[in-house]
């Protein structure tokens, strides 16, 4: 069967407009960044007691949490919020 113009550009413009609405809907579920210190309660606490952002110098915030990234499976930028909380609190 020979399928007219018409509804061949029909199906076209269907499939066109449904892909640029599932698109569009997909991309409006990110969810906003945390924040370090939603970060430092979620994943400190999880294995120990997370100590006061007191309890170590700038410094020493920055190497606890170089040993804390790989330990607690953290990405870079994650890491660098929480040592700037603990900087901020501190």
């Amino acid at each position: 069967m020979k399928r007219s113009k018409k509804s061949i550009i029909a199906m076209v413009s269907i499939l066109i407009v449904g892909s640029t609405l599932m698109s569009a809907c997909s991309s409006q579920n990110t969810a906003p960044p945390k924040s370090g210190a939603q970060l430092w309660g979620e994943n400190c606490i999880r294995c120990h007691n997370a100590p006061s952002p007191s309890a170590f110098s700038d410094n020493q915030w920055e190497t606890v949490a170089m040993h804390m990234k790989i330990r607690a499976n953290l990405n870079s930028h994650e890491t660098a919020e929480i040592v700037d909380f603990l900087q901020m609190a501190n």
